[in-house]
């Protein structure tokens, strides 16, 4: 009788096991389809609302919506944003055919709109690295799609799915002229069918895309099942779907909490570490991906940014607005990039930005006003009170742990092989 007990036990923690690796392995396409709810528009400029209950699911794809101002202290919906860019988002809907992406002459500015799979791998970029400044006509189709291209398109690119993420930044120099220039840019933006018809379709997008919470099992599997009929795994990769109901209710609160521990970043030394490693497909790592989806959901490849983040001093101890520190790059070994870097300050206890005396939320190669030292060195400190003049300050939060996050646009050889040399932040 122990021997029968012991085997259906041993039984029972294999099928766990299996479910909650199917749970780890579809968690993206259940956290994308959440982040295509909470990111799409109820509202078309011209066709008006997707419907006309407040409460309904119903949303615009195919459409772009856009920020038009960097966020700053009075944001708070989104963790740890940048400082440096104003974002462009779509999702595009595939299964009525392709749609065309048109992006306006771009001059010498940096941008990039990243294309996201269903299952969270950045697979393709249009932008100042991959395509270039100039006017583009990019045609995006699902698998299987063999149709006529049409004359003016200028890139295609082939999607594993009906459903993409496309997340663009565009940078911006100030909030004035420059600010205006680039709410020109935006506006330029458009995604139409090959025709040159409006491709805006309505969808039911299921869930509610703010609520983060674990999900409930049937929600979780009646998403997972609808994600998976338009985007199927990705090739080579196999699915044993759908567990049973009752593993399926143990096994999501379980993968969610380890989800909050698991896969640890990339340790860079001297307190800098990577938290996103990817360069276009996550490959067989589910974890990893899954832990992605739910914690840096929208990271772009490595080669597009890379953001080492610090939250420990030289010495190991965490990062404190009742201290003062200070980062200093050698002459010669500063960042090495294609595009620009900053530096940008967080509060620790809600990953945002501080109020602070002189606006500044990020310092880096392009804020007006940088000193080099006389070697060539460069000096950035770190604090809450003032250092004075001359000094390149990043106002921390007053009494308050911090962390900072060096971002990294088309980061050079170095940073991408993991060869850079990230100094410490040292404490004074």
């Amino acid at each position: 009788m122990t021997m029968h007990t012991d085997a259906a036990a041993d039984s029972a923690a294999d099928e766990q096991t299996a479910t909650e690796a199917a749970v780890i392995q579809t968690l993206p396409l259940y956290e994308m389809m959440r982040m295509r709810a909470a990111t799409t528009a109820r509202r078309h400029p011209v066709l008006g609302f997707a419907a006309p209950e407040r409460d309904s699911r119903m949303r615009w794809v195919n459409q772009f919506t856009h920020t038009h101002r960097r966020l700053g202290p009075q944001d708070k919906e989104v963790v740890s944003p940048n400082n440096d860019t104003v974002y462009s988002n779509a999702w595009l809907d595939l299964s009525e055919g392709p749609v065309v992406i048109e992006s306006p002459e771009m001059g010498e500015r940096y941008w990039t709109l990243g294309l996201l799979d269903a299952w969270t791998n950045p697979f393709a970029y249009v932008g100042r690295r991959t395509t270039g400044n100039r006017p583009q006509r990019t045609l995006v189709h699902a698998p299987g799609w063999h149709g006529e291209v049409p004359q003016g398109i200028t890139h295609k690119i082939a999607a594993g799915g009906s459903d993409v993420w496309l997340i663009g930044r565009l940078l911006v120099e100030d909030d004035g002229a420059d600010a205006q220039r680039v709410r020109a840019s935006q506006a330029a933006l458009r995604i139409v069918r090959p025709d040159g018809s409006d491709a805006a379709m309505r969808v039911d997008t299921w869930i509610d895309g703010l609520d983060t919470r674990v999900p409930e099992s049937s929600r979780f599997r009646a998403v997972v099942d609808e994600a998976l009929r338009r985007n199927p795994p990705p090739a080579g990769e196999s699915l044993d779907w759908p567990p049973p109901t009752a593993m399926l209710e143990v096994a999501l609160p379980a993968v969610y909490e380890r989800l909050r521990h698991a896969g640890q970043p990339h340790d860079l030394g001297g307190g800098w570490a990577i938290p996103v490693m990817v360069r276009t497909h996550w490959g067989d790592d589910h974890l990893t991906r899954a832990r992605i989806a739910r914690n840096f959901i929208g990271a772009l490849g490595v080669e597009e940014a890379m953001y080492p983040t610090a939250e420990v001093d030289a010495d190991g101890d965490v990062l404190h607005g009742g201290r003062r520190y200070e980062l200093r790059f050698t002459p010669g070994r500063g960042p090495q990039v294609d595009a620009f870097w900053s530096l940008t300050m967080y509060r620790r206890s809600d990953c945002l930005f501080v109020a602070n005396p002189i606006d500044r939320h990020s310092i880096g190669d392009r804020t007006p006003g940088l000193r080099h030292e006389p070697d060539g060195g460069l000096a950035i400190r770190l604090q809450a009170d003032d250092p004075g003049p001359g000094v390149n300050w990043l106002p921390a939060p007053a009494g308050e742990p911090f962390y900072v996050v060096l971002r990294l646009y088309q980061p050079g050889a170095d940073h991408l092989a993991l060869r850079f040399d990230y100094p410490p932040i040292r404490a004074l």
